[in-house]
C-alpha cells in the first residue's frame, strides 16, 4: 500500500468535478482498515499475484486480502444502499442472489444433494489479478468450526476439500486452484453459511456452466 495523499479520504479516487466537500454517509465511520484502504489512491494500491494469493491462503492470513480502493469505495456505496432497501446485506443475499427462504434448512448431509449450496461469483472481489475467479459457495448446512479456534474441524475440512476435488480440481489443476473459508471476524454475510474458491485461469465456460450464467453484483451496480 502506498502513501496516502494530502487531501480528504472521501475525496480521494474521485474525479475533481466529483468531489464532495462533506463526508458522503456511506463512508462514515470506516474502520481503521478501511480507512486506510479509501485514503490511498488507486495508482499506489499492490495487486496480488496468484503465487501472493496462494501464500495468504496457505498461511492463514486472509485479513491480507483487500479490494482496491475505489472498489472498497463502490461496495461500501452498495451495502449501504442495500441496508436501506432490504434491510442488511444478508436479507439480499438470502433473497435476491440466492432466492433461499428463511429459515435456511439443509435437506441432507452437507454436498450430499445439489439444492443444499449455489455457487456464485464472488459479488466484490478482492484487488488480485484479473485472470484469478473468485467465486463463493454458499451452503444451506453448517459447515462445523472449533469453537475454541474459530478453525474448521477435521470432518468438516474433509467434506469441503473433497468437494472442491469433485466440482473443481477434474476441471483445473491443483496448482491453480485455492479454497478457503473466512475467519468469523471478517465475514461479511455471517448470517448465511460460505466459503471461498479461487481459480488461476480457469475456462470460462467452465465458469458460466458452474455459476448458471451468474453475473456479480460489482458489474451492475452504479453509485
Amino acid at each position: 500500500m502506498g502513501h496516502q495523499i494530502d487531501m480528504p479520504y472521501w475525496q480521494v479516487n474521485v474525479t475533481e468535478s466529483e468531489r464532495q466537500v462533506d463526508c458522503p454517509d456511506f463512508l462514515l465511520d470506516l474502520s481503521d482498515k478501511d480507512f486506510g484502504i479509501i485514503s490511498t489512491p488507486d495508482s499506489d494500491y499492490h495487486i496480488l499475484n496468484w503465487d501472493e494469493v496462494r501464500r495468504i491462503v496457505r498461511a492463514n492470513l486472509l485479513d491480507q486480502f483487500q479490494r482496491v480502493p475505489s472498489e472498497l469505495r463502490r461496495y461500501k456505496a452498495y451495502t449501504f444502499n442495500l441496508a436501506r432497501t432490504y434491510g442488511n446485506v444478508a436479507s439480499f443475499i438470502l433473497n435476491q442472489r440466492l432466492q433461499w427462504s428463511a429459515p435456511v434448512q439443509a435437506r441432507g448431509r452437507p454436498f450430499e444433494f445439489g439444492d443444499d449450496f449455489k455457487i456464485l461469483i464472488n459479488d466484490w472481489p478482492y484487488g488480485i489479478d484479473p485472470r484469478i475467479v473468485h467465486l463463493v459457495v454458499w451452503t444451506k448446512f453448517d459447515l462445523e468450526e472449533d469453537p475454541t479456534t474459530g478453525d474448521l474441524v477435521d470432518e468438516s475440512r474433509k467434506e469441503i476439500d473433497d468437494f472442491v476435488t469433485k466440482t473443481f480440481r477434474s476441471h483445473v489443476s491443483d496448482d491453480k486452484i485455492i479454497w478457503f473459508k473466512n475467519w468469523r471476524g471478517l465475514k461479511s454475510v455471517g448470517a448465511v453459511e460460505h466459503f471461498h474458491v479461487m481459480m488461476f485461469n480457469p475456462d470460462p465456460d467452465f465458469i458460466r456452466s458452474i455459476t448458471h450464467g451468474d453475473i456479480p453484483q460489482w458489474q451492475m451496480f452504479e453509485d
